[in-house]
């Protein structure tokens, strides 16, 4: 049934639009300010298609506003799946977090109400504007960026049509132990305000992060922030994801704290939907998020 009804908004959303409007975007290079602080972002507007609904991207841990890329999706799950929402006549709008990209600030003193600051932020810059349709805002985050999005979404006074999350992070001291290990996680809650440098177990990007950081972890519950939240979710997860794990089990314990219509979607694949691999799984989330997006965007 949800089908059926995906299949018909979408056709009757494109009907409206321009024949000129699809396959065309202007990307703006925009900034907004968060304590004093600038905010990089790119919002991605659809040609031809007068105040869009438009869509909130958020990207996860040590990311930038593309979100993770490849030799096979050169321009990162972000990047790509602008263009694929601005073919469909939805604007987005892609941050980079403070400390992240171009965005001012270090690394070293993120955390994830940092975060959830910027995001909140990001949304009022957007209710701002005239060139979206700050009626139709919508919200999706990938990893440590869909537990940002779950406090957004249980706390932002703006009303959001709908909510989507990619490989969220759910319990977030777990997640990151299975990253750094017992004995990182004890030492940065107890390295106060002295950045320690942290490298990913079995190799990979080593970073500066302070106890706040650590702290933040402990003091975001993505199930209670989404309680707070009544509108439409999907929620989308590898069931081979390292990371965030078990599942499905802990997407479903995630959204039994959700009362509102949702939907689950899941396929064999990693942390990344095997964006390393393949981009076939990476293009499905895409269509399948564009096609939510839009039905909840009437």
């Amino acid at each position: 049934m949800y089908g059926l009804r995906r299949a018909l908004t979408c056709s009757l959303f494109a009907a409206g639009l321009s024949a000129a409007a699809l396959g065309h975007a202007t990307e703006k290079a925009i900034s907004f300010t968060v304590d004093g602080q600038k905010i990089s972002g790119t919002l991605e507007l659809p040609e031809n298609v007068q105040t869009p609904p438009v869509i909130l991207m958020l990207h996860g841990f040590t990311g930038t506003r593309n979100e993770w890329s490849s030799p096979v999706v050169k321009d990162g799950l972000f990047g790509r799946g602008a263009k694929a929402l601005s073919e469909k006549g939805v604007a987005s709008l892609r941050i980079d977090f403070r400390g992240s990209g171009e965005s001012d600030g270090k690394f070293e003193d993120m955390t994830v109400d940092s975060e959830i600051k910027d995001a909140l932020a990001a949304l009022d810059f957007l209710s701002s504007r005239h060139d979206i349709d700050s009626r139709r805002i919508s919200v999706v985050g990938m990893s440590l960026g869909g537990a940002v999005a779950t406090a957004v979404a249980g706390r932002t006074t703006h009303p959001l049509s709908s909510v989507v999350l990619w490989n969220p992070g759910i319990n977030l001291p777990a997640g990151f132990t299975s990253i750094y290990g017992e004995d990182v996680m004890k030492s940065g809650l107890g390295s106060g305000d002295q950045a320690i440098a942290v490298t990913m177990r079995g190799g990979g990007k080593t970073v500066k992060l302070k106890s706040a950081f650590f702290k933040s972890l402990y003091t975001t519950v993505p199930a209670a922030e989404i309680e707070k939240y009544h509108g439409p979710l999907l929620l989308a997860v590898g069931t081979k994801d390292t990371i965030v794990y078990p599942q499905p089990v802990s997407a479903e314990g995630l959204l039994s704290y959700h009362h509102g219509q949702h939907v689950l979607w899941t396929r064999p694949v990693d942390h990344g939907f095997d964006v390393e691999r393949s981009a076939k799984t990476v293009d499905a989330l895409i269509e399948e998020t564009t096609d939510f997006v839009l039905e909840h965007s009437k």
